[in-house]
């Protein structure tokens, strides 16, 4: 069969190194998955598919130093997961039986117990068998911190499964922001990493595990992995498995393309993720590991880890090169890899080159004209609270209260907002839309929070941006964190508005939660504020973000997290949190958020990019990643919040409800839930109409310099024009855009 497109020139920074035992894995792994079950009688596998797939040179490859006790471990931990991968599809996927996958899903974890020695039950298959062998043999030698951590990566492997087999069900393909999304979970590129590890000697310290350096990495690494591996596997998956989980036929079915230029599109954005990980690594690990203190030793196991990473990305292309299981015709070419020849597996591109150097190049303060608005249409809208006129004047009442509306003693500069301008941003707008039945006392509590995270998002830029002062911020931002004490002890002194802002709302809106909603909100409140260091570190760099880790961020810019969570206030008591941290919840409030969030980046895009020189918007990151010019970013950012309002709407109609079943929520619960989705839509609804009634964006009001903290008159240029415009994009210049 002939290959559906040409494989591209893929960008491989690293050596690939071969571990000296690989043989013995082979040996090793082939009698285990015999004796559990897998190979002949299993009706997945013969001898000749092991034999062929050779995942004893997967690890071999992707663990080149580790020792052969270890590379037999991780190989047989391989041929578990690929196993089951085929499994489950034997099973469930080509029936399909979503009752029946849910039954054989919810019994794995009962093969991963966190108590040392816990009791298993028997095993009825070879999935189960191998689990509960794998966990015996691996879990002595780490940590409980990493014996949970791998234990969630390998339920969300196993579980997301059912979203995979929904979308085959309903013959849907996902968007591609929820496509990288889910593939981190169900792919097992996490699950990977934790492997890493074991395999490296090099555990993560768990006082850094979940902060935004490793999430980034982890994340980075997982997408790279799986988009690499939709690249290979599209033949096998999509033209004869009928998957619909692929990223080359996510992209093809998203721009409107051809196979071969999504595949080229997914090649560029698996080099944007590794160039992603090099700019983590190279700027935030070390910052974090001074922040934290971390002694030489734990130092070092973070830099082994990173080097384990980077070693798998390396190892699992040249295996993807050279396994059965996957399209590489003309993959390999003679000579290049060899055995003592590892220098020679390192390709840089010059398309990967090029992308570096143009995410640096962007010139700031660009004449770019009023921001192009395309037709934004909801399918559901909202009212307005009558209590509003009431709360554009209050707002004023708080705002010379906490002192945001004058300057700050001692910081030159910080005088960046006044009476007129915070009537032209008018948010009691934007609350009296996403809170229609708010009381007054409520829609000034959301004036207000709006209000002060808009003041803080212009405060950052303009008093530690200018300046590139990164410390200076850095020790700003940890101070907020003492105005929202958990426990209601008392609080320093204010220094300045948004640290007085802070600590009065912190008082009224934390004062009626428990304890872990007060957790749960100034986690959101905190996401929200660090958020705003990123920015200033990418400004520091002149770096336009990476796709996806501006998606991601994008969120917690726009505080996302923390008004959803005043939506939440309401009935959080009536809903178990693990229904919000589930899945389907997420993805509701993710697919909502980037809607929100890419609808700001249109209408703020002369703003950001013309007068205050910004970097961090949708459309910007669009131009930059595809080279198009500004209509054509638009199309793309325009269609992309579309398909994430389908998502939306999607959720909401179809996975809610076996969210209910699955957890056996009662009626009070459930009405709740589907009180917060109408919530969500007054969210969405009102943020819109505040963008169209606001006098923050408006040509009229920046060039009067009522919506920006401050006009500097940086290099100006003809505008933004395409490098290249291929017919990736044929339909947006069709429609006129």
């Amino acid at each position: 069969m002939a290959q559906p497109f040409t494989l591209p020139d893929f960008y491989v920074p690293y050596p690939a190194r071969l571990n000296a035992h690989v043989e013995e894995a082979r040996t090793h792994t082939k009698r285990w998955a015999r004796g559990m079950g897998m190979v002949e009688g299993s009706g997945v596998w013969e001898e000749r598919d092991i034999d062929s797939h050779d995942y004893a040179l997967l690890c071999a490859y992707t663990h080149p130093d580790c020792s052969a006790e270890a590379l037999s471990l991780v190989t047989d931990w391989y041929v578990w997961v690929f196993f089951f991968d085929d499994h489950f599809l034997e099973l469930f996927k080509r029936t399909p039986d979503r009752a029946g996958a849910k039954r054989y899903l919810e019994r794995l974890p009962a093969f991963m117990p966190m108590e040392r020695g816990a009791a298993m039950p028997e095993p009825e298959n070879p999935v189960e068998a191998g689990l509960a062998d794998l966990w015996r043999r691996t879990v002595p030698s780490m940590s409980d911190a990493w014996r949970a951590r791998f234990a969630e990566a390998t339920e969300n492997l196993l579980n997301e499964s059912l979203w995979e087999l929904s979308n085959i069900d309903e013959g849907r393909v996902a968007n591609p922001v929820e496509y990288i999304e889910m593939r981190r979970k169900v792919g097992g590129a996490p699950w990977s990493a934790g492997l890493v590890e074991y395999a490296a000697g090099a555990e993560v310290p768990e006082e850094v595990a979940d902060e935004r350096a490793l999430r980034v990495l982890r994340d980075a690494f997982s997408d790279a992995v799986h988009l690499r591996n939709d690249l290979f596997s599209y033949q096998r998956e999509v033209e004869e498995e009928g998957e619909n989980s692929n990223g080359v036929l996510v992209l093809e079915r998203f721009l409107g393309c051809s196979t071969q230029e999504a595949a080229e599109a997914v090649n560029d954005l698996l080099t944007s993720r590794l160039q992603q990980f090099e700019n983590t690594a190279l700027t935030e690990l070390g910052p974090l590991c001074a922040e934290k203190g971390l002694d030489p030793v734990r130092a070092a196991s973070l830099v082994a880890y990173v080097k384990g990473l980077q070693d798998w990305q390396s190892g699992g292309h040249e295996w993807h090169m050279r396994s059965s299981r996957y399209m590489n015709d003309g993959a390999v070419e003679a000579g290049t890899t060899a055995f003592g020849m590892a220098a020679a597996s390192i390709r840089l591109p010059v398309r990967a080159e090029a992308a570096r150097l143009r995410s640096h190049g962007h010139l700031p303060h660009r004449r770019v004209g009023p921001s192009l608005l395309p037709e934004l249409r909801l399918p559901f809208g909202t009212t307005l609270s009558p209590h509003l006129e009431g709360a554009r004047w209050r707002i004023v009442d708080w705002a010379e209260r906490t002192g945001i509306l004058s300057p700050q003693p001692g910081v030159p500069g910080s005088h960046i907002w006044d009476r007129q301008r915070l009537l032209a941003n008018d948010l009691p707008l934007c609350a009296a839309g996403i809170h229609p039945d708010a009381t007054p006392d409520q829609l000034d509590l959301v004036s207000q929070w709006l209000t002060w995270g808009t003041y803080g998002d212009d405060w950052f830029p303009v008093v530690h941006g200018r300046t590139r002062d990164l410390h200076g911020a850095r020790i700003a931002n940890e101070r907020l964190s003492l105005f929202m004490p958990l426990d209601g002890t008392g609080t320093p002194e204010p220094v300045n508005a948004l640290e007085r802002g802070l600590a009065d709302l912190w008082a009224r809106t934390s004062a009626p939660m428990d304890a872990e909603g007060r957790r749960t909100f100034r986690a959101a409140v905190e996401a929200m504020t660090a958020s705003w260091i990123w920015e200033l570190a990418n400004q520091a760099q002149n770096r336009i973000p990476d796709p996806v880790d501006y998606i991601e961020m994008r969120r917690a810019t726009f505080g996302s997290d923390l008004t959803m969570g005043l939506c939440r206030l309401g009935h959080g008591r009536k809903v178990p949190p693990e229904v919000y941290r589930s899945g389907p919840m997420r993805s509701l409030e993710n697919a909502a958020a980037d809607y929100a969030c890419l609808l700001n980046d249109l209408f703020s895009y002369q703003k950001e990019i013309e007068y205050e020189g910004e970097i961090h918007n949708g459309v910007l990151v669009v131009q930059n990643f595809f080279e198009v010019d500004y209509p054509t970013g638009v199309a793309v950012v325009h269609d992309l919040m579309e398909s994430r309002l389908r998502q939306f709407l999607h959720v909401a109609e179809h996975e809610l409800p076996a969210l209910y079943d699955d957890f056996g929520l009662d009626g009070e619960a459930r009405e709740a839930l589907a009180g917060y989705v109408r919530e969500l839509r007054n969210w969405l609804a009102g943020i819109l109409i505040w963008h169209r009634g606001c006098r923050r964006y408006r040509e009229e009001d920046l060039r009067r310099g009522n919506a920006a903290p401050w006009h500097a008159d940086g290099p100006t240029g003809l505008g933004v024009s395409a490098a290249r415009v291929t017919t990736l994009f044929a339909r947006f210049s069709a429609a006129g855009v």
